[in-house]
């Protein structure tokens, strides 16, 4: 019998000849595939007729072993006539048009009778072996990846001409959706008991794996498939974990997963973006409804991610940097991170909720994991500019899980790596004081955070800098023990970088423990204080610390402070001199003062004796701690005059012309200036004209900044003074040309706090005319007066500062960074313990006029406050002077 005559007579049969022909005529029907016209004639009759006449367990090796994987040929076969003659689709080409539409047809055909395939299994009262439908599965899912493939590359395939197959193309993806949601409701029937052969094992991973590769193409094609299908993979993962969980392919499905998040979160980003441009009349727009269901994604693929991490944890060590960096690229699209979108309340609420919530239950499932905790700390990451600040705020959320995780969680965080085998770690403290100082544009903006619930009211914005302190500080004060030293290690680390503000934070931190935890004890920065030469960012910053350390310590510490390191010897000047006497208790503070003014004046009174060499000036650290005394010293207090006396006596032996050359003179002015500014009031107007003409000697040079700043501090200082008449001629146009001068100073530093003590000045003094002949330019009238009626000729917009902050940014860090390795530009040179013949004449010279101009002010003064004629022993003092001057001159007569 023909084929074509076996067809013709089977089709003419009855339900019960089916029946009993089905095992014989079966095996003659597989072969009778010819074209593929014929094989989806023959698919029908065998699916239709002969198939429901199979008991379950015949079905695989009756049915679908034979004819399954030709259907896959097929299939395959007509995808590939569509490609070969898919360029010659034209409205005019009607051969090609039928053929085409009916290759899409027959494809369609073969789905429906995949289908009529599942359905026939799910008929069965009793769940299906897997072993007894084998091929069933594999089959369908390789012809549902090529009909998704196909649908989703549609518009490339057919360039323009869809519409030409379009009606065909969409039965073709409903037909496959339904199929598919067939075959995934029939494997849910299937169960596999943990004695389950190897074959069974295996399919199921070839199931999971083929729709983890089909979700891949239907991502962009339907929601609601893509999101079922999904469910049903980490469904299947989870009912066969122990049979499947080392075979499964964990980083691709994690990394999947973390893609449609990513991909469903920018979705909704820009059609909030587009929401938000629209106005607010938008709750009921296609666009926010879509927006809405987008959401959704977010959230499942969210909730998806956590929920397949906490099953299967012990196999995603590699996939660890992975969630570390979708924990940044998500955070970094929520304010206050500068690179975020500012978002209506409504909508951003939603995304808060969908995405951000999420990643709180992502970070609780990742924080044992050691993996991520070396992705976290890892000290070589390189972190782009946009995820510096998510990375901080990371780092502070891992503290704030601490306590619902146990102590090996804390060990693994705050110990760091120990070993050289270990994979480099940081400790958790260190990390996050690096991060914070990364954070340079960030703070300096500032961006604000929500700040803690306060006894029940509602909460603030904080700067970056108090949310991390408070957070540190909460979670520290709870810490156990044996993580302190380690903790006040990185505590120290932190004050001695050179970034002032991350130093101020550890500064801050430390206070706390100060306050509530008393064994932080200041004494152990006291070493490091003492052994930082000269001026440095270290010292700076340990100042800092050990000024706001003293003010708790007890009277008994204090005085335990002064007998460890008693200010009369002089390597302790280094201590004293960054102490604010006035936290002292009265006793402490008395036995201080005393002993600073005793050791400064023998200080003075030595280098005076030594011929005032200037080598002896680079000691001035005695002068330093004289400053602290003066700045704390109360009008009268005693050691007031002593320190007028000592301030006096220097200032007689200021040269100008030595200033403007050597180094050390000009930190000893620099104090002189910082000192007489406080006690302005009590100099004479001829110590006033010194100085005068030492800054204006300086003025007239480059001189550094903060020499300047403090001449400006001088100058404020003395609208509180009034010059006598007969010293006015020598001070007030010294002053105006010195407020002239630097209030054309083109420095922007220099120039506003040139504003800021002209202002100061003009507000107290007495001496109107000062304040006239300073504005000597129309050009600096026009700045004191914008500056004084607070005008702002031009302001930034937002845009432009943010960008300003961004590039002054690495200059910033290439600074510090330069500071941190010791390549900063080296200091001058100490200046020579002899000078040239020519300095030494010139010095002479200058302290033997400053001594007369001195002694012509006293003698003036009297004459003019009192009748009293001065000792009667001048007049011969002064006539030996003058043999003695006559003398030096006949002798350097040529």
């Amino acid at each position: 019998m023909s084929q074509t005559t076996l067809l013709e007579e089977v089709v003419q049969w009855s339900k019960d000849t089916c029946r009993l022909e089905v095992k014989s005529v079966l095996p003659k029907l597989i072969i009778s595939f010819q074209s593929w016209e014929e094989h989806i004639h023959v698919l029908k009759i065998i699916t239709d007729m002969f198939l429901p006449h199979l008991s379950l367990s015949e079905l695989e090796d009756e049915c679908f072993s034979k004819v399954l994987p030709k259907v896959g040929k097929m299939f395959n076969t007509l995808m590939e006539e569509i490609t070969n003659q898919v360029g010659g689709l034209s409205i005019q080409n009607t051969e090609i048009h039928s053929f085409l539409r009916n290759i899409l047809q027959v494809m369609v055909q073969v789905l429906e009778v995949l289908s009529g395939c599942v359905r026939h299994v799910c008929s069965f009262e009793e769940a299906p072996a897997l072993d007894s439908i084998r091929s069933l599965p594999s089959c369908i899912l390789k012809v549902l990846r090529n009909t998704f493939q196909h649908c989703k590359e549609s518009g490339e395939v057919y360039c323009g001409r869809l519409s030409l197959v379009g009606d065909l193309l969409q039965g073709l993806f409903k037909e496959a959706y339904s199929l598919q949601k067939g075959l995934m409701g029939l494997m849910d029937r299937i169960s596999l008991e943990n004695t389950a052969s190897e074959d069974d094992v295996s399919d199921i991973i070839t199931v999971i794996h083929s729709l983890l590769d089909i979700c891949s193409v239907i991502s962009n094609l339907d929601i609601a498939l893509h999101a079922n299908t999904w469910k049903f993979i980490i469904k299947q993962c989870v009912k066969y974990g122990s049979l499947v969980e080392e075979r499964l392919r964990h980083g691709d499905i994690t990394s999947c997963l973390c893609d449609d998040l990513l991909a469903s979160f920018h979705s909704c980003l820009e059609l909030a973006e587009q929401i938000s441009q629209a106005g607010p009349q938008v709750a009921h727009s296609p666009e926010y409804k879509l927006f809405q269901k987008t959401t959704k994604m977010c959230r499942f693929f969210a909730n998806t991610l956590v929920h397949y991490i906490k099953e299967f944890k012990a196999f995603l060590s590699k996939s660890c940097r992975r969630f570390h960096q979708l924990y940044l690229q998500i955070v970094s699209k929520f304010p206050p991170s500068l690179c975020s979108t500012v978002l209506p309340s409504p909508l951003s609420d939603e995304l808060n909720g969908a995405v951000l919530v999420p990643m709180d239950a992502l970070l609780s499932q990742l924080l044992p994991l050691r993996p991520f905790a070396e992705s976290v700390l890892n000290p070589s990451q390189h972190l782009s500019p946009e995820t510096e600040l998510p990375h901080c705020l990371l780092l502070v959320s891992v503290m704030g899980q601490f306590p619902s995780h146990p102590e090996e969680a804390l060990q693994l965080w705050c110990d760091g790596s120990h070993f050289p085998e270990d994979t480099p770690r940081l400790p958790l403290f260190r990390a996050l004081f690096q991060s914070f100082r990364r954070c340079c544009t960030e703070r300096r903006v500032p961006v604000l955070l929500p700040g803690v619930m306060l006894k029940g009211q509602a909460q603030g914005n904080v700067t970056l800098h108090h949310h991390v302190c408070v957070m540190l500080c909460a979670r520290v004060a709870s810490l156990p023990p044996e993580h302190f030293p380690l903790l006040e290690r990185s505590l120290l680390e932190a004050v001695l970088q050179p970034d002032t503000q991350t130093a101020l934070l550890a500064t801050d931190v430390w206070f706390y423990f100060m306050t509530y935890l008393p064994f932080f004890h200041p004494l152990l920065t006291l070493p490091q204080v003492k052994s930082c030469g000269g001026e440095s960012y270290q010292l700076s910053h340990l100042s800092l610390l050990l000024r706001r350390m003293v003010f708790l310590m007890t009277p008994e510490h204090q005085m335990e402070l002064v007998e460890r390191f008693p200010p009369s010897q002089d390597d302790n000047l280094p201590v004293w001199c960054h102490i604010l006497l006035r936290a002292l208790s009265h006793d402490a503070r008395q036995r201080v003062e005393a002993d600073i003014i005793t050791l400064t004046n023998t200080t003075v009174t030595n280098w005076q004796k030594a011929g005032c060499k200037l080598g002896q000036l680079d000691k001035n650290i005695a002068l330093l701690s004289l400053l602290m005394v003066v700045r704390g010293v109360s009008p009268e207090a005693e050691c007031e005059s002593s320190a007028l006396t000592i301030i006096s006596q220097l200032w007689v032996a200021m040269c100008p012309s030595q200033v403007q050359i050597h180094p050390s003179i000009q930190c000893t002015l620099k104090l002189l200036l910082s000192m007489s500014a406080i006690l302005v009031k009590s100099f004479d107007p001829q110590v006033i004209c010194q100085a005068l003409v030492c800054v204006g000697a300086m003025v007239s040079e480059k001189c550094p900044d903060d020499l300047l700043l403090a001449a400006l501090d001088f100058l404020a200082s003395l609208g509180k003074v009034f010059i006598p008449h007969d010293s006015q001629s020598q001070v007030l146009p010294r002053l105006s040309d010195l407020f002239g001068a630097l209030l054309a100073e083109r420095s922007w530093l220099i120039n506003q706090h040139a504003l800021e003590a002209f202002a100061h000045f003009a507000e107290v003094t007495n001496h109107e005319e000062v304040i006239s002949q300073s504005l000597s330019s129309e050009d600096t009238k026009n700045k004191v007066v914008n500056f004084l009626s607070k005008t702002i000729n031009a302001q930034e917009t937002v845009e432009t500062r943010l960008e300003r902050l961004r590039l002054e940014t690495p200059v910033l860090e290439r600074h510090n960074s330069i500071l941190e390795t010791n390549e900063e530009t080296p200091c001058p040179k100490r200046a020579r313990q002899e000078t040239s013949v020519e300095e030494e004449y010139s010095r002479y010279l200058q302290t033997a006029e400053s001594a007369l101009r001195a002694l012509q002010t006293l003698v003036e003064g009297r004459a003019t406050d009192t009748p009293v004629p001065p000792p009667h022993w001048v007049t011969s003092r002064l006539q030996e002077l003058q043999t003695l001057i006559t003398h030096i001159s006949t002798t350097t007569e040529p």
